[in-house]
């Protein structure tokens, strides 16, 4: 499948001014002129539901009635526009569906939380940053005392949560294209095409695990896999984490993607948040090591439910 996310999130932007735009007009429908007592007055006559709706605006003037054929017009090509942006929307495979209350409340939980898990995953990726830094770098854009990369990395983080705290984005059902996305935005500044899949070896610091090289129908195919499986929300994006941060899908920030990939299919079950936080970084490292290495026993997945699940 081809990754039509940014162009969808276009198209979404591209509908909501639009729809903006029609929310502003003054009036919305066809002018309608009645005589009473040998005077002129000015209606709006439109559709709502199935009843034909007629609404008084006031006495006739021309100037008032050019004001109301422009409004009808410009509703009329605001409305054409908006549904041209629904078909293309529909070919790409977009469907416009109500969040429920409980991943609502999730996305708001998540937004209330968004400065402080970034921080905690630059923690994660030794970004030498506090989190007043942090936090400066999200609001403005920059910060004194640190490295540009380091700075670059976390703005990446600000956009890759971004886009999946997205209401369109959220409803979307978790798979490999929302994942290459997320690795682009991360990667930002860093590798031109950084949502591509790996095509060099790569090596990892302080294990002798060496990934081979993914193949894509393969990755698909896995991560197909583990979101058909029958087992709760929590276990289920912490196996898609860790498959992805073994499998090192990406050139780099497989970590960082992992982790948002799988907040993806959390928050859109309503089950929360899943984050290393700066504390428990550390033994994360230590039992990941033993994860690549075909070490573990189960230790990584029970520490991650107690440790990384934050609920609300």
């Amino acid at each position: 499948m081809n990754n039509n996310y940014p162009q969808i999130q276009e198209l979404l932007h591209q509908r909501a001014d639009f729809q903006v735009r029609l929310n502003l007009l003054p009036y919305d429908g066809n002018p309608e002129i009645k005589e009473r007592d040998g005077k002129k007055y000015l209606y709006i006559r439109k559709r709502v539901a199935s009843r034909l709706t007629s609404t008084y605006v006031g006495e006739y003037s021309d100037e008032l009635y050019q004001l109301l054929l422009k409004n009808a017009r410009e509703g009329r090509e605001l409305k054409k526009d908006i549904r041209r942006l629904d078909k293309e929307l529909a070919q790409l495979g977009y469907s416009d569906a109500e969040l429920s209350a409980r991943v609502q409340l999730n996305l708001d939980f998540a937004r209330a939380n968004m400065k402080s898990n970034i921080y905690d995953q630059a923690v994660l990726e030794g970004v030498a940053t506090t989190f007043p830094q942090t936090e400066d770098i999200i609001e403005n854009g920059k910060v004194s005392g640190m490295s540009a990369s380091d700075v670059q990395k976390i703005l990446n983080l600000k956009h890759a949560w971004e886009f999946v705290l997205d209401k369109d984005v959220i409803s979307y059902p978790t798979d490999y294209s929302i994942l290459c996305h997320i690795a682009k935005l991360v990667n930002e500044g860093f590798y031109q095409d950084g949502g591509r899949i790996r095509g060099v070896p790569v090596t990892i610091g302080g294990t002798s695990y060496i990934p081979p090289l993914p193949i894509e129908s393969i990755v698909k195919e896995n991560i197909e896999s583990i979101l058909a499986y029958s087992i709760p929300s929590d276990v289920k994006a912490i196996t898609l984490c860790l498959y992805c941060m073994k499998t090192q899908i990406f050139n780099d920030g497989n970590k960082r993607a992992s982790v948002i990939f799988a907040n993806h299919y959390m928050i859109s079950q309503g089950a929360g948040m899943i984050i290393i936080p700066e504390k428990e970084v550390p033994e994360f490292k230590r039992l990941l090591v033993a994860y690549y290495e075909d070490k573990d026993t189960g230790e990584i997945m029970d520490f991650m439910k107690s440790k990384c699940i934050k609920t609300f």
